[in-house]
């Protein structure tokens, strides 16, 4: 009778537990399956059970390595601000390309998954910012370079925004993709609004 008493109460305490984490996943963006949410020590140490390596920390952003939506060799940098110790801001960086026709295919490669998660994006920009369109790669990798390069694809969701873009990094550029979770987004912001 007592090991069965026991047996339920434990039951009991891993339901309660499961339903709590599903609960923060149903309203929290989601990171590879992890709600953005909870301190930032407790969010890393998830990612590395899914494989990520921790490079290190400094003012409140844990860089980590791993594979992500088949790309090997990624960043992540899991994002707090140092007076709350809440995660709100994942970005993953892929590994920086030296030719456009490489950059340009991770960027389109990464947008059609997004779409077919996410669905329609809310914002999209596409284009070269100059009088002169660029018809080499040479060029446009110049015009990555020299900021003149704007491309970015945005999905606003219920539970926070996802942000893709193109962006320079040195000599050579980059795809990016950023996370922002909506709840604890709002809890920094009311956070700063106090500060003012």
């Amino acid at each position: 009778m007592k090991t069965l008493s026991i047996t339920l109460f434990l039951t009991l305490i891993s339901l309660i537990s499961f339903a709590q984490e599903n609960k923060a996943n149903q309203q929290h963006l989601t990171f590879k399956g992890i709600a953005i949410d909870g301190r930032l020590n407790d969010f890393v140490a998830k990612l590395k059970t899914n494989g990520f390596t921790f490079l290190g920390t400094e003012e409140g952003i844990t860089m980590l390595q791993g594979d992500f939506a088949s790309y090997k060799n990624c960043l992540v940098a899991v994002s707090t601000l140092k007076q709350k110790d809440l995660v709100s801001k994942i970005s993953v960086i892929f590994q920086e390309k030296k030719n456009w026709a490489s950059l340009s295919n991770n960027y389109f490669s990464l947008k059609e998954l997004l779409i077919e998660k996410y669905g329609e994006p809310s914002a999209v920009v596409e284009e070269f910012q100059t009088r002169m369109q660029p018809n080499d790669d040479q060029m446009k990798m110049l015009y990555v370079n020299t900021d003149q390069c704007k491309y970015y694809t945005f999905f606003e969701t219920e539970k926070g925004d996802i942000e893709l873009s193109i962006t320079k990094t040195g000599s050579d550029g980059c795809v990016i993709l950023r996370y922002f979770d909506k709840i604890n987004g709002e809890t920094i912001r009311k956070e700063a609004i106090k500060d003012l």
